[in-house]
């Protein structure tokens, strides 16, 4: 392999000279199994801004700032620059190339964005240490349960550190709550079959889209986490609401991690990714409830909802709500109103909001060069009211649209169209021509 001079940093960081704090230690990121395609020609290198992030600190910014957190940065070395060669970096949590070229270079020289997809470095000193890798990667000796690695079924994303969250660490007082919660509506929904009547049945249909749709889809995730569309004060609190009672934590919380999630996507700070293992991503993930602020932080990325006494309230009265609408279906229809109208639906509910996580980070194709392992999963659109469609989400954040072609169904865009045509949902947010263009992958 020629010692071609380039220098290469990779996302999900953001970087601006001087050189970032971030940097001040070893940081490894590997996307998924694959060698790289050739970088391009030096002259054909030019300036450009990369895409923001749709909040900082909860707050909508256009900081013109580079962000490298779904991208990877590429510059020509400096004359004196000269490549060398280092020793592997011994981690066994880490799967490392069989050969690579180093280069040496200045952050001030960052000029193209181009997406990479396995990619480690080292810093020493004030010196970046960067790896090209050309051939395929192989895993080192692993020990410890933690640190098993291994392909996904029927899938090339590879499982760079599997976590086992149910033994071997002390779980506090939210952690058993959490699982106790999931636990019992799964029994109460085997129940199912022997309180089976269609009353009981439509109910759960009914608050399956009321609490889904509404409540997860269309207000939890594309209006209060991304702000894709704006809705008078009332409707959006009402749609939250309905959110609420989909048992799966407070709008805060939820949107909070949800962004966490987008900014660290499928990095070692991402709280739910299927690069620690599918059923971790999945549902493992939900009964570490120190994992979030132990990986990014105290919640301080949802502003927006903390000054609002609407969403304060809802978070510190969760329980009290999800209780209440118990009661009252009890009150109607008896236990089997509890049973399918709680454990059935609820069930439903969160495993396909959790599909969304697992499902459509492994399985299914990408359509746009997002840099991440977002996939767009026809069968989980489905089931989730246009959610599948996560390759096309992940590459416009703050689409209020995620089936981009007409073919790809999307029923949550559908309500957003109709209070869109009567006047509730303005400032609503699609992607331009332009952008889509700088997501492809011949871009």
């Amino acid at each position: 392999m020629s010692a071609t001079r380039y220098y290469v940093v990779p996302p999900p960081y953001q970087l601006s000279p001087p050189l970032p704090s971030w940097l001040s230690s070893s940081q490894w990121f590997d996307r998924r199994k694959s060698s790289l395609a050739p970088p391009p020609n030096p002259s054909d290198l030019r300036t450009e801004v990369c895409k923001f992030p749709p909040y900082i600190n909860g707050q909508e910014t256009q900081k013109p700032a580079i962000e490298a957190r779904k991208m990877a940065f590429l510059a020509t070395s400096s004359p004196s620059a000269k490549s060398f060669s280092i020793s592997s970096l011994q981690d066994s949590n880490h799967r490392l190339a069989q050969q690579t070229i180093f280069y040496q270079n200045s952050l001030n020289q960052i000029t193209k964005n181009i997406r990479q997809r396995s990619i480690f470095y080292e810093l020493t000193g004030k010196r970046l240490v960067i790896p090209i890798v050309n051939a395929t990667s192989t895993p080192l000796a692993e020990s410890g349960e933690n640190s098993r690695t291994g392909s996904i079924l029927l899938s090339d994303v590879v499982v760079n550190r599997r976590r086992n969250v149910y033994w071997g660490r002390k779980w506090n007082s939210l952690d058993v709550g959490t699982a106790g919660v999931v636990v019992a509506m799964h029994i109460l929904s085997l129940l199912a079959p022997f309180t089976f009547n269609w009353g009981a049945f439509w109910v759960a249909v009914g608050l399956y889209v009321i609490t889904g749709l509404l409540g997860i889809t269309l207000s939890f995730h594309r209006n209060l986490s991304h702000r894709s569309f704006k809705l008078p004060k009332w409707l959006e609190y009402f749609f939250a609401y309905c959110g609420v009672q989909a048992l799966q934590g407070n709008p805060i919380d939820w949107v909070s991690t949800h962004r966490y999630h987008h900014q660290f996507c499928d990095s070692e700070k991402d709280p739910h990714s299927p690069i620690e293992g599918f059923w971790y991503s999945h549902m493992s993930w939900l009964f570490d409830t120190n994992n979030v602020v132990e990986r990014c932080g105290k919640p301080n990325n949802v502003a927006d909802l903390e000054k609002q006494s609407f969403y304060k309230f809802l978070q510190s009265t969760y329980v009290i709500h999800p209780l209440a609408f118990a009661a009252l279906l009890y009150a109607i229809g008896g236990f089997p109103y509890i049973v399918w109208g709680m454990g059935v639906r609820i069930v439903w509910v969160y495993h396909i909001t959790w599909l969304v996580n697992s499902a459509c980070h492994v399985w299914g194709k990408q359509a746009w060069n997002t840099g991440d392992l977002s996939r767009n999963n026809w069968w989980v659109a489905v089931l989730a009211f246009g959610e599948g469609w996560h390759n096309n989400h992940h590459a416009f954040e703050y689409s209020a649209r995620h089936g981009l072609e007409w073919w790809q169904i999307d029923m949550t865009w559908y309500v957003v169209r109709f209070l869109q045509a009567i006047g509730l949902a303005t400032d609503v947010k699609l992607p331009s021509q332009a952008q889509k263009e700088r997501m492809t992958f011949n871009h």
